[in-house]
């Protein structure tokens, strides 16, 4: 099976945890544009969503859904988003699109976070994928320098600006033994806005191809 027929088949998998009359949260990514196709079928029964980035919330408002601001619903009942790795546990490496920041926000405020994958993310450690930091402009050499103390070869992702106008910094050479304890540390650093580590806040389903992966 190829990898778009994997993630459309997990995509449409995650439309069974929408409930009727909720708003539910919308991730970013290749994975999450099949789930927000689908999604169009039920927007007749549902408040509207979330959007974690100006790309998904473009895709949402052409079906007509609505996109509202998570200031005014409060917490939310699910959260469906993809992942640039994730292990056997259900932590994940997220941003390689960019949008890290606010999909952290939104996993944070949702009861249920559900991530759709195809089978190629799967891995036993994280960090091959490089890991995506999101960085206040100004201290983007301070946080290197911070990074490179602890091993970490970082990259800047030149030209590339978030949607909250800052920048990333993809850091290589790690293989990620304690996800939680990185992204603590991480976050301990000035200038770091927010860490593409996924692992405080862990999926609670994994869903590869039709298959749902409880969180260990």
């Amino acid at each position: 099976m190829s990898r778009d027929a994997q993630k459309k088949l997990a995509a449409e998998k995650a439309l069974e945890f929408v409930e009727d009359g909720t708003v539910v949260g919308v991730g970013t990514g290749s994975t999450v544009a099949f789930f927000i196709d689908g999604l169009a079928r039920l927007k007749g029964r549902i408040e509207g969503a979330v959007s974690s980035s100006e790309q998904s919330t473009r895709q949402l408002k052409g079906h007509g859904i609505p996109v509202l601001d998570l200031n005014a619903v409060g917490p939310l009942k699910l959260y469906v988003d993809g992942a640039d790795e994730c292990d056997p546990w259900n932590r994940l490496i997220k941003g390689g699109g960019g949008a890290l920041t606010r999909e952290k926000i939104i996993a944070q405020a949702s009861e249920r976070f559900v991530c759709i994958i195809d089978e190629a993310k799967q891995v036993e450690l994280l960090g091959k994928f490089p890991l995506p930091i999101e960085v206040i402009p100004m201290a983007r050499s301070l946080v290197a320098r911070a990074i490179a103390e602890m091993d970490g070869q970082p990259v800047w992702r030149e030209g590339a600006v978030t949607d909250n106008g800052n920048w990333i910094l993809d850091v290589y050479n790690w293989r990620i033994q304690d996800p939680v304890g990185l992204e603590a540390k991480l976050n301990q650093i000035p200038g770091v806005v927010t860490v593409g580590l996924f692992a405080a806040r862990a999926a609670d389903e994994v869903i590869i191809g039709d298959r749902i992966r409880p969180r260990r």
